[in-house]
C-alpha cells in the first residue's frame, strides 16, 4: 500500500451525505459476508476515525440500523438508503468505508480481501483487520 495519504471525498447516491477521509490512494477492502455486509454487497476500507469528517449537514440526512452485539453501527442514507460508510465492530475506533462511494479520481488500487464475517470471532484474530484503524507513524 501506499505510505502517503491523500483527501478522499465521497458520500451517497442522491448526494445528501457527503465526507472526505484521508487514506492512502492504494487501500486494501474487505469483502464481508456477515448478514448485514452481505445482503448490501458491502466492500470497504477502514481509516481511524479522526481522519474522517462528515461535511456540510450530512448528518441530518443519516440513520443508523444495529444487530447482534449492536457494536457495529450501520448508517445509511434516509434520502437515497446508501450506506456509504458505517461504525465497523472490527474496528471501533475507525470508520469504514464503502469504496465504490468515493468520488472517481483518488483511489489508485483497491485490493479486496474477504472477511469471513459469518464466524466473526476466528476471522477477527485472523486477518489483522483490527490494524487498519490505527494510525501509521510517520516515517
Amino acid at each position: 500500500m501506499d505510505a502517503e495519504n491523500v483527501v478522499h471525498t465521497g458520500g451517497c447516491h442522491c448526494k445528501s451525505v457527503r465526507w472526505k477521509v484521508l487514506a492512502p490512494s492504494s487501500v486494501v477492502a474487505w469483502n464481508c459476508n456477515c448478514s448485514d455486509c452481505y445482503m448490501r454487497a458491502n466492500t470497504h476500507f477502514v481509516v481511524p476515525a479522526d481522519n474522517f469528517e462528515l461535511l456540510g449537514d450530512s448528518g441530518k440526512f443519516l440513520t443508523t440500523y444495529t444487530f447482534g452485539t449492536h457494536t457495529a453501527k450501520h448508517t445509511f442514507c434516509k434520502i437515497c438508503g446508501i450506506t456509504s460508510f458505517y461504525y465497523p465492530r472490527s474496528n471501533p475506533d475507525g470508520v469504514a468505508v464503502s469504496y465504490r462511494c468515493v468520488d472517481p479520481g483518488t483511489l489508485t488500487h483497491v485490493e479486496v480481501r474477504n472477511f469471513d464475517g459469518k464466524n466473526w470471532d476466528s476471522a477477527y484474530s485472523q486477518t489483522g483487520i483490527s490494524s487498519f484503524s490505527k494510525v501509521q507513524a510517520e516515517k
